[in-house]
């Protein structure tokens, strides 16, 4: 089947990027747009729009039934959920299903495989990947036996959910009944289901995934990203491939991606995300976000494929137009995410009109946005703005790029990070690689302790 007109379910820059790619290939886009974002670059930018509901996410992008309708009424062939909001509900899935409208993205079955991560962390051992010491508990005295069995430091994580909500560090008994508390109202409160689960923290640990990409039968690796560099486990900058990673553990954690993808016998594109013990030398599974990731231009560059297309092509029923071998990673890519937010106040969201926008292209630039002079940044959703891009020959030219870009850059009207992502590229200890989760916490202190003297 050839699909001639796709219904993008969601806003900002994910939804002007899946446009680049159906208008180079032909394909009608229509926008599902809540009332705030009627007037947006996307909205202008795409073939059609139709109303999805009030600004508030729960009656427009989160609404599975808004959706659906929106997209009966649009007579599309098939949808585009981008990522976050509904890109990887289940329920989402078997409603298109149930319409006749081509889900780009794996199977309902698979969604419920590895949305709940206690599901995921079963099949991960099933496909044979080394995963933490851990397990589900139910109560303060089951946390408490498996913390004492682990050993503490250990992390509370929810099973419904990821972004690092329903997420506690304990360092001790002492703490352990106080923090599961919270998690469990957290995850309650952000994914509707109150479970968590235990594992042993890794203090000197690094982000690492492995983008996959199948057509239900074959399954294909992309090579690698580093994502350490995070505030409360919020991704600021990601690069392809992770820098200093030893070869052999690589290579391992990229036949370990691909098993998983072949265990659950994948459709579509997805990403098996791995922490990495700095001390120990190991990896370990953490979770599989099956969907298209926001940091997906880095291994675009690196690769020379468009995986929105990938996706597409997978979704109209295609093989694989390439096996592992054709794959080919040349070069380095960083991205840094550029969010319309106050971090000299605690990261305060600042929504507002931006008066003036330049974002900087160039040799090796790529810039993923939805912001001109004169948008609004909203203050209903997810603050980001831009992705600034940068490629070269290798990392040392990929960072010159980005720093360059970035001084280049311009956003007036509303506050945003643009200045701290250029200081942080810029730091030594980043431009050395490799760096562990807790940098951006030590370079903040830093930084923001430098400023205050100056």
């Amino acid at each position: 089947m050839i699909l001639r007109r796709i219904l993008i379910a969601n806003r900002g820059e994910i939804a002007v990027r899946v446009m680049r790619t159906c208008e180079r290939l032909g394909i009608e886009t229509v926008l599902a747009a809540s009332d705030a974002d009627l007037g947006s670059v996307a909205a202008r930018r795409a073939d059609h729009v139709v109303r999805l509901g009030p600004a508030s996410a729960s009656g427009s992008y989160l609404n599975v039934s808004a959706v659906i309708g929106a997209a009966r009424a649009a007579a599309v062939d098939a949808l585009h959920p981008g990522y976050g909001f509904l890109s990887e509900n289940a329920q989402l899935g078997r409603a298109c299903e149930a319409a006749g409208i081509v889900f780009i993205g794996p199977t309902p079955e698979q969604l419920l495989a590895v949305g709940d991560k206690l599901r995921a962390r079963g099949h991960a051992v099933a496909a044979g990947l080394p995963v933490l010491p851990g397990g589900d508990v139910s109560s303060l005295e089951s946390a408490a036996a498996l913390a004492a069995q682990i050993g503490f430091p250990v992390l509370i994580k929810a099973v419904g959910g990821g972004g690092g909500r329903g997420m506690r560090q304990v360092h001790s008994p002492e703490g352990l009944a106080a923090a599961l508390d919270l998690a469990i109202a957290e995850a309650a409160a952000a994914f509707g289901d109150a479970r968590v689960y235990l594992e042993r923290y890794v203090a000197a640990g690094r982000h690492v995934e492995v983008q996959i990409l199948g057509d239900g039968e074959s399954v294909v690796q992309l090579g690698t990203r580093d994502c350490s560099i995070q505030r409360r486990y919020q991704k600021l900058i990601e690069e392809a491939p992770a820098p200093r990673l030893p070869t052999p553990v690589r290579e391992h954690m990229q036949d370990a991606a691909a098993s998983f993808g072949r265990h659950l016998k994948y459709r579509g594109l997805g990403t098996v995300e791995f922490l990495y013990d700095c001390d120990r030398e190991a990896f370990y599974f953490l979770e599989m976000n099956a969907r298209i990731q926001v940091e997906h231009p880095v291994t675009e560059a690196i690769c020379g494929l468009d995986l929105v297309e990938c996706q597409i092509r997978v979704a109209e029923g295609r093989a694989l137009s390439f096996t592992q071998r054709d794959v080919r990673c040349d070069g380095h890519a960083i991205e840094c995410r550029i969010n319309a937010e106050d971090w000299r106040r605690d990261f305060r969201p600042s929504p507002g009109r931006v008066s003036r926008a330049i974002f900087a292209a160039g040799e090796g630039v790529r810039v993923d946005t939805h912001i001109e002079s004169g948008a609004d940044v909203q203050p209903y959703y997810d603050s980001l703005m831009a992705k600034v891009i940068a490629h070269g020959r290798d990392r040392t030219q990929a960072l010159e790029r980005l720093c360059a870009a970035l001084a280049r850059c311009r956003i007036e009207g509303v506050s945003s990070t643009l200045s701290l992502q250029e200081a942080l590229a810029r730091s030594p200890g980043f431009a050395a690689g490799g760096v562990t989760t807790d940098y951006f916490a030590l370079f903040l202190d830093n930084h923001s302790a430098a400023e205050h003297r100056a």
